[in-house]
């Protein structure tokens, strides 16, 4: 089954009875989609905690929006590749958005005989068909920390190169330590 566009959700308001209540009577949402992101943390985690890495490097949503967790991932894989090509292991990088929300879709059936077979918008929250992460304007969505100028100009060239699969405007943000 095919995915549905991602401007059917990436640039409305999010839904409020998305998440999964754990009062029963409360929710809305019966079974969960498995979580499509991987790993949230790569690279020299201990590293990095200690503070060993001068340059970090942040990729800040532009617009308030919704990451559906496929593109999230997709992502997450391109710029981890270039990283631990260029790096092996020298490197901290960082998923900073969570895809806890539910995305749902009200399946309507076309065609010849289709009045029959469904209930219109008679029961209309839909059926579960994925996840999504909520990334207001300012919002960190990928952090990464490394060491010298051939580094930070690598990990601009993998930020600037996920840009086609992020839903939104986006900017680096720049931080150096001393």
């Amino acid at each position: 089954m095919a995915l549905r566009k991602a401007a059917s959700y990436s640039k409305r308001k999010v839904c409020v009875y998305t998440r999964v209540s754990k009062v029963k009577s409360k929710s809305y949402i019966k079974t969960v989609p498995p979580q499509k992101v991987v790993r949230f943390q790569m690279g020299a985690i201990k590293d990095y905690e200690k503070g060993n890495f001068k340059i970090i490097i942040k990729l800040v949503s532009g617009e308030d929006v919704v990451i559906r967790d496929n593109a999230i991932e997709a992502s997450r894989q391109y710029i981890h590749k270039i990283l631990e090509e260029n790096f092996l292991n020298q490197y901290y990088f960082e998923v900073k958005v969570h895809p806890h929300h539910i995305l749902r879709d009200n399946k309507m059936i076309t065609g010849a005989g289709a009045d029959r077979m469904q209930t219109g918008m008679a029961h209309s929250f839909g059926s579960t068909n994925g996840r999504a992460a909520v990334a207001n304007k300012g919002k960190e969505i990928f952090l990464i920390a490394v060491n010298g100028e051939k580094a930070r100009k690598i990990t601009f060239h993998a930020l600037k190169g996920i840009k086609a699969k992020l839903p939104c405007k986006t900017r680096i943000a720049l931080e150096i330590k001393k």
